[in-house]
């Protein structure tokens, strides 16, 4: 997939990121799984098939960002 960063942030925390979380849902359904890498939060979001999981890029210092939604 080729990332399309909308901000220098994004794509700070895509290239230091040490994991990638899905997460799903709303509220008290909203569900995250974490992965090492940005191609096993998606393998995950594809189980989903409906473009509504939203995966986050995170690194060592805590910082965090939204990537895409798959």
């Amino acid at each position: 997939m080729n990332v399309q960063f909308q901000t220098p942030h994004e794509r700070m925390c895509f290239e230091t990121a040490t994991h990638f979380s899905a997460v799903r849902g709303r509220g008290s359904r909203r569900t995250r799984a974490e992965f090492p890498t940005f191609g096993d939060a998606l393998d995950h979001a594809d189980l989903f098939e409906d473009g509504k999981t939203m995966i986050y890029a995170i690194n060592d210092l805590g910082n965090s960002a939204h990537i895409c939604n798959r």
